[in-house]
């Protein structure tokens, strides 16, 4: 389909917005998009007499009528796997169903990688198409580097973001899921960590990130974190991503102090100035992502409040798993009459509980770690009103928010909204939910047919066909 250039912009009429104030939620609003911002917004008078013309109607479509459907910022993958997506058929039957099993069979898979280039590519760019379609405009796509795979999921993932950047910003992150340490006895990082300081070298990669919780030891596991921020330090990358504490043992230190720890010998000291530390330059702190932190759901009360006032002034957000998650966690208490306690961040009530915004993200797809679900963002809304028991319009007002701004928030994306409701000069990154009229509806019964805007384009859209025997 194609779309119109941003010296044209677009035309939104009919299309409801998510006010809080239930009189403005109810009105139909016209907003116009010029330069890829939001020029103006009105509210009109009538429902339904728009001269809007479907987007399959136009060639160069400049005017949607969303027919009192509700829009929304634009989705964002905060954390998804481009490489690991759609595997799971090659991956054989699952036995046990846990990590080690995951760990184990995936590695298989990803031997196949490097002899598997076209099937890497289409893999990858079934996830943004289908992200796209869903709403999504952004995602942080993490790329495996190691000696299984080499750079075949590197050069993979740069070359999806270089076809697919005018529907979707994909940024790259390059990833040790494998240690980085490669025994117990290694003082010394191996080949891994060589590989992964040559990607990070690469142009188009903005982010660098590993799991400190594989490596064979706890100190290792420490080391593993220094040497992430070392890379980034010398290769001037301004994000870096943890998946960190993934498990729900009461009797393990959780490192996201360490990660705090690190960040305030490292960078609050120079306050922002380049030093010189071990021979290294040290410039200004980056953004820290911390992916899983299912650890954290163990804290006490007072716990969790002395980890608000310990990053309550640094550049981190935890990104919550829950489809992983909830499947991969809690196994000791398979036999329990409860079965497995809720292992995914608690986003609704942190936030109002002790002000931490956390984002929601897919993480997989169609694989081991995570064999159910889809790419669809807004399905972890979904699912989390039932998993965290929230409905209030509160609740969904955040779970929303994980997915949208918090998550955009999360991957380094500046200029965000301020608020699920747009306003003149935002971004004019937008998702159409037809057939919705309200955030509540949006959140609790996801529609199929979705028009998705980026930069005041129209990318994608989704339209269903029914039919009903007389």
């Amino acid at each position: 389909m194609q779309v119109s250039g941003v010296d044209g912009g677009i035309v939104i009429t009919n299309v409801r917005l998510p006010y809080v104030d239930k009189e403005l939620a109810a009105k139909t609003w016209s907003v116009e998009c010029r330069d890829g911002r939001v020029a103006t917004m009105s509210p009109q008078e009538e429902e339904g007499r728009s001269t809007a013309v479907s987007e399959f109607d136009d060639p160069i479509p400049r005017l949607v009528d969303a027919q009192g459907g509700i829009m929304l910022p634009s989705f964002c993958h905060s954390h998804i796997h481009l490489d690991k997506c759609f595997i799971l058929d090659q991956c054989g039957d699952l036995i046990k169903g846990d990590f080690l099993e995951a760990m184990k069979v995936t590695g298989k898979a990803k031997a196949e990688f490097p002899d598997r280039f076209e099937d890497l590519y289409h893999r990858g760019a079934r996830v943004i198409k289908e992200s796209v379609l869903y709403g999504t405009t952004a995602m942080r796509a993490h790329v495996e580097v190691d000696t299984s795979v080499g750079f075949s999921c590197l050069d993979a993932g740069l070359k999806l973001q270089d076809d697919y950047r005018k529907q979707c910003d994909v940024q790259i992150a390059v990833f040790a899921q494998e240690p980085l340490f490669e025994s117990l006895d290694h003082q010394n990082p191996g080949q891994n960590f060589s590989l992964l300081e040559d990607a990070a070298s690469r142009h188009g990669v903005s982010v660098v990130g590993s799991a400190p919780y594989v490596e064979p030891s706890i100190d290792q596991a420490k080391r593993n974190i220094t040497l992430i921020f070392d890379i980034a330090d010398s290769r001037n990358i301004k994000q870096v991503d943890f998946h960190l504490d993934y498990n729900l043992d009461p009797n393990s230190e959780p490192l996201i102090y360490e990660v705090i720890a690190q960040v305030k010998r490292r960078y609050q000291s120079v306050e922002g100035s380049d030093a010189v530390s071990g021979g290294k330059v040290i410039g200004a702190c980056p953004r820290i992502t911390i992916g899983h932190a299912t650890r954290l759901q163990l804290f006490s009360e007072e716990q969790w409040s002395k980890l608000a006032t310990a990053i309550s002034d640094l550049p981190i957000t935890f990104v919550g798993l829950p489809q992983s998650d909830i499947y991969m966690q809690g196994r000791a208490h398979w036999d329990e009459p409860l079965g497995a306690p809720r292992g995914t961040l608690r986003v609704p009530y942190i936030a109002q509980k002790y002000g931490i915004e956390i984002a929601m993200s897919v993480n997989n797809v169609e694989n081991a770690f995570t064999p159910q679900g889809s790419v669809d963002p807004l399905s972890l809304c979904t699912f989390s009103v039932g998993v965290f028991q929230a409905a209030t319009p509160k609740d969904i007002r955040s779970l929303t928010r994980s997915v949208t701004l918090t998550s955009k928030r999360a991957i380094g994306q500046e200029n965000i909204p301020r608020d699920l409701t747009p306003d003149v000069d935002d971004p004019a990154d937008f998702v159409i939910l037809h057939g919705r009229g309200t955030l509540q509806s949006a959140v609790l019964n996801p529609c199929f047919d979705r028009t998705t805007i980026k930069s005041g384009r129209i990318v994608a859209s989704r339209r269903s066909t029914t039919w009903f025997a007389p």
